[in-house]
């Protein structure tokens, strides 16, 4: 019996395209036999489309995604598009919206690869770091715009929940990793308000 999964592919910008394109060949070869199918529907979003039209993310374009089992984003960006346009309309839209609060960034060092980290030794940990609260809420402003007496600001927003949920993932997958070891990285003695929630 095979299995279909539908993902939802957003190549983006600049070598996005080029990743999906290179992930999605390497998820076909890895399952050639396995009764798993993958069913792709490219997603033109991105800095060309919102330079073209104006638009980021659609609600009929969330309709769209929601129907499908992962979404397989390649890169956003584009030097002619403002800072935090994408970032806010488009990849923390599409954060909040499927609640991503999970952000993992393992770091892997492969025997027989070439890399000024070689002398190292065992390189293999994974970061993982919240994505829909902290500074990511998107509370803050500015005063003054373009006066010498300009004054902006970020709030980072952390909520026990959040905390607690990131927190028990990183528990879950340090205990089912080889190494089992969890360190936990934070700034309390600077972050003291919100510092403690870690």
């Amino acid at each position: 019996m095979t299995r279909e999964y539908k993902i939802a592919v957003i190549g983006g910008d600049g070598i996005g395209p080029e990743v999906t394109a290179i992930a999605l060949e390497a998820i076909n070869r890895v399952t050639v036999g396995s009764g798993v199918e993958f069913k792709t529907t490219e997603f033109d979003l991105g800095a060309k489309r919102y330079l073209a039209t104006g638009e980021t993310l659609t609600d009929a374009d969330l309709a769209a995604l929601k129907e499908h089992d992962a979404i397989l984003l390649g890169a956003i960006g584009d030097p002619q598009v403002p800072s935090g346009v994408l970032e806010r309309n488009l990849l923390l839209k599409l954060r909040f919206t499927f609640d991503h609060y999970v952000n993992l960034r393992p770091s892997k060092l492969y025997e027989g690869v070439e890399s000024p980290l070689r002398d190292a030794g065992n390189i293999d940990f994974v970061v993982v770091r919240e994505g829909t609260e902290g500074p990511y809420v998107g509370n803050g402003g500015a005063i003054r715009v373009g006066t010498p007496q300009e004054v902006a600001n970020e709030v980072s927003v952390n909520t026990a929940f959040g905390v607690e949920r990131l927190v028990r993932y990183a528990f879950e997958l340090a205990s089912n990793r080889d190494r089992k070891k969890l360190t936990l990285v934070h700034k309390h003695n600077v972050l003291v308000h919100a510092g403690w929630l870690w």
